[in-house]
């Protein structure tokens, strides 16, 4: 009996250790993750993947850790050109007096593409793959993540004043549906409703974009119970905590991406768990403006979806998935006095997969399984930093740094080899990012 020949396939990436996050808890020593147009084709033993396999390009790691690439479920990233702004003031301080004022006067489409590109950048070097983004120029968001081939939702903005994107409620969301059917059917860009907050947003306009959301199929990207301040005043203002207002208007369900959420009480989190709403844990960002502290032991053992989001570079201040998941799982043990809570794989889980489900896309990305698409980054853990390994997935979520991710993959398209980035330019981009220094620097001091 003759043996068959090997099965065609684009790409065969062979590492030391596959880390699939599904089924979890698993790691997978000296095996293979086999691509084929974009998606995971097999992920099996080295051996066996080079007996059952053609591959066009092998890319070898054996020192290398391949996890899937990362999910950044909350940021504002043209706020790239921002960051170090205006550093150590409070959220409303910061916000109001510093944020809005530079951004009324050089916010526009350049400036928005020129901070996504910045971001990009920074994201892919990172070993970010996929991003949920919420700014203005949403429609310019989407070209500049399609033509780098990243992966993103970009949110489609609702707020109670005008901006340079829209000047009436009416405006918001007419430009709101043309941005969304223009990436109606688009492989990596698609869109979420993306009211600011429930101080900036009233009730009407929340009942818009949950019948809008309804109709569209598409999430609701939401900052809410950021701090006790928020809470207070909608006390004050409406008679009921944030999270009773957004569920009387109808919009606490499966399809919000609930971000922050630092002040909740006990029945809170168990109804997230009971509507199936996810929650986007931003802890550096959080921890910079003191705005209080995401219980995420508690909402992990109600069964609520936890992702991970960095926020903006002018409150963060950087894109570091691997920082910011390393402060949440850290964070979260100290908030609940618990050691064992939120451990390594959890993290990681929450900084993958747990994105992907908020996003409504675990069944395309967020795990190495078969079928999905090949949305990877391969992490060196060679380095003294990382060594002696003993537990894999231990020194990914504690020792590693973004310096140490050397190869991404979106869509199984090439995006970081060996460190250096495919199809963009760095040091353009830096230069680009300089003159925007000057161009802020000039609005503030005029």
């Amino acid at each position: 009996m003759t043996e068959s020949a090997p099965q065609a396939c684009d790409l065969i990436i062979e590492a030391g250790w596959v880390v699939p996050v599904v089924p979890h808890g698993v790691v997978l020593e000296d095996h293979a993750v086999v691509v084929s147009g974009g998606r995971i084709l097999a992920v099996l033993p080295i051996a066996e993947a080079r007996a059952r396999y053609d591959a066009k390009e092998t890319v070898s790691r054996p020192d290398g850790a391949l996890i899937p690439g990362l999910v950044n479920t909350h940021c504002h990233n043209p706020m790239t050109l921002l960051r170090g702004v205006a550093d150590d003031l409070p959220l409303k301080v910061w916000l109001q007096q510093h944020i809005w004022p530079i951004e009324a006067a050089v916010i526009g489409p350049d400036f928005v593409a020129d901070g996504v590109t910045l971001a990009i950048a920074e994201m892919l070097r990172g070993g970010t793959t996929c991003a949920n983004e919420n700014y203005f120029f949403p429609d310019v968001q989407g070209a500049t993540y399609k033509r780098f081939g990243f992966r993103a939702r970009v949110g489609l903005p609702v707020i109670d004043f005008p901006t340079a994107w829209a000047k009436s409620d009416d405006e918001y969301f007419e430009r709101a549906g043309e941005v969304h059917d223009q990436w109606r059917d688009d492989a990596l860009v698609a869109t979420a409703f993306a009211p600011h907050a429930p101080y900036t947003v009233n009730d009407a306009n929340f009942e818009r974009v949950r019948m809008l959301s309804d109709q569209l199929d598409i999430p609701v990207h939401l900052h809410l119970h950021e701090t006790a301040q928020e809470v207070e005043q909608s006390v004050e203002k409406h008679g009921q905590r944030p999270i009773a207002r957004i569920d009387r208007l109808g919009l606490f369900n499966d399809r919000l991406i609930a971000v922050h959420m630092t002040q909740l009480t006990e029945a809170e989190i168990l109804l997230c768990a009971e509507r199936g709403v996810s929650v986007v844990h931003c802890p550096e960002s959080n921890l910079k403006l003191a705005s209080g502290f995401c219980p995420a032991c508690a909402l992990e053992r109600a069964g609520v979806t936890l992702a991970i989001g960095t926020d903006g570079c002018a409150s963060n201040n950087d894109l570091d998935m691997f920082g910011e998941t390393r402060t949440a799982a850290i964070l979260a043990k100290a908030v609940a006095q618990d050691a064992a809570g939120f451990d390594a794989f959890s993290a990681l889980r929450a900084a993958t997969l747990g994105g992907a489900k908020a996003l409504g896309w675990d069944d395309r990305i967020g795990s190495i399984e078969p079928g999905k698409q090949a949305d990877l980054a391969c992490i060196d853990l060679s380095p003294l930093e990382t060594q002696p390994l003993h537990h894999v997935v231990s020194q990914i979520i504690y020792a590693t740094g973004r310096h140490q991710v050397g190869d991404v993959w979106i869509a199984g398209a090439r995006k970081l080899r060996e460190r250096e980035l495919v199809d963009m330019d760095a040091a353009a981009i830096v230069a680009n990012a300089r003159q925007w220094r000057e161009r802020i620097a000039a609005v503030r001091t005029s």
